[in-house]
């Protein structure tokens, strides 16, 4: 009885929370700069452990070079190393890009699939890149993109005790409304750079502080 109402004013909060951030971020929306799904899926590749800011100076001349599946699949692997070599790891994401590039080619006609269980076929996409492809590509709200600021933050805020980013989404998905799952990670991400820092988090700025255990926490 105890855990059944905890978990409905949980889920109250998180929907105070919610209703907040869209009120603090009206306009945000992925920061990653692409024109059609397949940049945006190499794109968020690109962005793991990696600012979209610096993957956003990356991508132009990657796209202008290889603007498409095909065109990635048929690359000198080489060639895509160097143009993405400042966004870190790049051999490993080079490889990952390329290979999902081929198999988009040769098993889904050459696009994008819009279905979990295939995105997650291609190599490089766990949840998080599939995730943001379906939401941004095909608004599909298949799941929560957990990052590191979503982790941190839902940490934060008590909304789970995870580490683990599958475990994290599966806490989230309980709390939400399935349309807002997206909205969440977006705006989350906005609060996480802006307010919610990793190392120092601006409490005594917070609009979320009076609703939020580590805030009130911190300001007492």
């Amino acid at each position: 009885m105890n855990l059944t109402r905890n978990r409905s004013s949980q889920k109250i909060r998180a929907l105070e929370v919610l209703v907040l951030l869209k009120r603090l971020y009206p306009d945000a929306t992925c920061s990653l700069n692409y024109s059609t799904p397949v940049q945006l899926l190499v794109a968020t590749i690109l962005s793991a452990q990696c600012t979209d800011e610096r993957v956003n100076k990356v991508t132009p001349a990657l796209f202008a070079r290889f603007p498409d599946a095909k065109s990635m699949a048929n690359a000198d692997l080489a060639e895509i190393e160097e143009l993405v070599r400042t966004t870190g790891f790049y051999r490993n994401k080079a490889k990952n890009i390329q290979g999902a590039c081929r198999m988009i080619v040769n098993d889904f006609n050459s696009q994008v699939p819009s279905r979990m269980d295939d995105l997650l076929k291609l190599p490089g996409v766990a949840r998080k890149t599939a995730n943001v492809v379906l939401a941004h590509a095909f608004g599909i709200n298949a799941g929560v993109t957990v990052d590191t600021h979503v982790a941190r933050l839902s940490n934060r805020l008590g909304f789970t005790k995870h580490e683990d980013p599958i475990r994290i989404e599966r806490d989230l998905m309980k709390l939400l409304p399935q349309p807002d799952w997206e909205n969440w990670s977006i705006r989350l991400i906005y609060h996480g750079r802006a307010v919610c820092k990793a190392r120092k988090p601006a409490c005594e700025i917070c609009q979320l502080a009076p609703l939020c255990p580590t805030g009130k926490k911190v300001l007492g």
